[in-house]
């Protein structure tokens, strides 16, 4: 594990920048078949997503691979319609998700935050319905609702544009600007990984998803843990201010 001293450099702490699938939930497939469901309905392509590599990628990215595998043309107007169509139809698949979960130490976690008046948001390739109604699943919506929220694969197809959207939302809320080795972000994938460093901004990756620790450190994590149960995770993000 590298010195996880560099994000502690502001006076305020860290802005600290979640993503979600990975790494605060599982979603047990929710996500896949609403997307899945919305591309029958609107195109009627069958198993859209099938060779879509899904982990780390942004919602928007997904939605125009899938339409470009299948032949068919992008437009934005389409893109949104599936946007649209998707977000209606994932709280009922959540909802019947059996294999929904938080991930073991998130609950606890965010509340200690809450309680420390932390500034924490999402960085994360769900759009921002998405995002809310799979945190909502697990009651946990309302701790980023009260802040400043962060970036979401709303704000902009690229991920490291949406990390770039989760520091103006931040310093927006902070009043001043901020330095990206003000923030970390908290991630589960080597697409995490590398756009947060294409702003400028560390990562503590959490082995939670489908990639291993080792995996995690080979592509660039600054802080690598196997959750955020674990008293390192909570020893970084958890610090007093």
């Amino acid at each position: 594990m590298r010195n996880p001293l560099p994000v502690r450099e502001a006076e305020e702490g860290p802005v600290l920048l979640f993503d979600i699938d990975g790494t605060l939930i599982v979603s047990g497939g929710a996500g896949a078949r609403a997307l899945e469901q919305a591309f029958v309905e609107l195109t009627g392509i069958e198993r859209a997503l099938s060779g879509v590599k899904l982990d780390g990628a942004t919602d928007l990215a997904i939605i125009r691979e899938a339409l470009e595998s299948a032949g068919r043309e992008v437009t934005p107007e389409l893109m949104d319609q599936l946007v649209r169509r998707y977000t209606a139809l994932l709280p009922g698949e959540l909802e019947r998700a059996e294999g929904y979960r938080l991930l073991e130490g998130v609950e606890a976690l965010l509340e200690k935050l809450a309680s420390e008046l932390r500034d924490f948001g999402l960085c994360t390739g769900n759009v921002r319905e998405g995002a809310r109604a799979k945190l909502a699943r697990g009651g946990v919506w309302d701790h980023f609702a009260r802040g400043f929220e962060g970036g979401f694969g709303s704000d902009a197809e690229v991920r490291s544009d949406i990390v770039r959207a989760a520091l103006r939302r931040a310093e927006a809320h902070r009043g001043r600007p901020l330095r990206a080795m003000e923030a970390l972000v908290i991630g589960d994938t080597p697409r995490d990984v590398l756009a947060a460093h294409e702003v400028g901004v560390p990562v503590l990756a959490v082995a939670t998803g489908r990639y291993s620790a080792e995996e995690l450190r080979r592509a660039g994590a600054d802080m690598v843990v196997d959750s955020l149960a674990d008293p390192v995770a909570l020893e970084i993000l958890c610090v007093a201010a």
